[in-house]
């Protein structure tokens, strides 16, 4: 049987994998020690020369489907790892077919939910893990996209300004549709709050707690938020027609929770005493975008905003309020940004993003200059926390220690 690669844009250094080996007994040089996610399947993590990917075996045809899945999703501009190669027609060395093997490229500064807790993550930010679900759920939601098996497992999360953000990895049972009815998103989130329960319970284990996470109320906590977001962002408002004001003020308010709207439904009475309004929302990363376009940045939504929000505090501190935007924002990215991350020394680089280091000296300035009694310069600042903050952080782009996240 040949060996066959289906991919986009190939690596052809895939071809230099022992695929002939099974993949439980794949070892050095080739396996990279990163914590990995609860699977039902054998998963690895490898290093093809500058590259990283997960290696997931499975049947073929859950291997391609869930290589289409995730490029459409992909293609959706959803928060997925990117699909790299299906490989197929595997045999060990007597012949005896192998299961085919889908191959994704590792997400940086990524970690599982349980590996969380091994890098500086407490039971105090489990609500934010929760935040990052919800708004990752309702994401798919809103493109129609029915996921079937929602867990912490099945994701992983990148930190994003003190709070994170939460990428899908397994889109298996995946099933995407024009729309979906509130029953199937209803089963979503019965599903989710069964699986995370679960998961819950296994993570006091892990930690040893004994007084316990509140299981119950972090799955209510997740329900709740869930149907609030929702509502929010797809719900019909009624007004009177004195009230226009409200159109732009629930704008503000979807664009304040990160999403943009493309158009509204306005609807008024027979009288145009009554205005009911609907906004038709596009995709989350309003900040996202906006910083893009003004630094070329690319990095999460909340670090987005608090990016763009040092930049308003640079602009009125140095009166440039008259001054092109854009013009400003690559001043500031020119004299503050870019020489404050240059100051990370090279064995720290791997410990944040670069971006979450700049939210974190913020931060840290704040209590310095607290602590003070007036504002210490952010430069002074940064020096501190890296020599008294980062440097004692856990890598987070490629860490030497394993977690036991994988059964198998």
């Amino acid at each position: 049987m040949a060996l066959t690669i289906k991919a986009n844009r190939p690596d052809p250094a895939i071809l230099t994998l022992p695929w002939s080996t099974p993949l439980e007994e794949w070892g050095e040089p080739y396996v990279v020690p990163l914590p990995r996610g609860l699977s039902r399947h054998v998963v690895r993590i490898v290093r093809l020369g500058s590259r990283i990917y997960a290696v997931k075996e499975t049947v073929e045809t859950m291997a391609l489907r869930e290589y289409r899945m995730l490029r459409d999703l992909q293609r959706l501009r959803l928060p997925t790892v990117i699909p790299q190669a299906v490989v197929s027609g595997r045999v060990d060395g007597d012949g005896n077919p192998l299961p085919a093997a889908l191959l994704t490229e590792h997400l940086r500064f990524s970690l599982p939910y349980r590996s969380l807790f091994a890098h500086g993550v407490t039971i105090e930010h489990i609500p934010q893990l929760v935040d990052a679900m919800v708004v990752l759920l309702v994401r798919l939601h809103l493109t129609g996209f029915y996921w079937g098996d929602v867990s912490l497992s099945n994701v992983l999360f990148r930190r994003d300004a003190g709070g994170f953000t939460a990428y899908l990895v397994d889109a298996e049972t995946g099933e995407l549709h024009a729309a979906l009815s509130p029953q199937m998103r209803a089963n979503d989130v019965l599903v989710g709050c069964e699986n995370i329960f679960g998961e819950l319970l296994d993570l006091e284990a892990m930690l040893g707690l004994e007084d316990g996470l509140g299981g119950e109320e972090i799955v209510a906590m997740l329900e709740s938020r869930y149907l609030a977001l929702w509502l929010e962002l797809t719900g019909e408002e009624e007004f009177s027609d004195d009230e226009m004001w409200r159109i732009e003020q629930r704008i503000e308010r979807l664009n304040d929770l990160g999403f943009d709207v493309a158009e509204l439904d306005i609807v008024t009475d027979f009288d145009g005493d009554k205005v009911l309004i609907q906004p038709k929302v596009v995709e989350l990363g309003h900040h996202q975008r906006e910083l893009q376009s003004l630094t070329g940045l690319y990095v999460e939504d909340g670090q987005a905003r608090r990016l763009l929000n040092d930049i308003a505090s640079y602009t009125a501190s140095r009166d440039l309020g008259r001054e092109d935007r854009a013009l400003v924002a690559n001043r500031w990215l020119l004299e503050i940004y870019d020489p404050l991350i240059a100051m990370v020394p090279p064995e720290a680089r791997g410990k944040l993003e670069p971006a979450e280091v700049y939210h974190e000296v913020l931060v840290h300035r704040w209590y310095l200059s607290e602590r003070a009694g007036h504002e210490v310069d952010i430069f002074t600042a940064a020096r501190d926390y890296i020599d008294h903050v980062l440097l004692t952080k856990p890598e987070e782009a490629i860490t030497a220690d394993v977690t036991p996240e994988d059964p198998d």
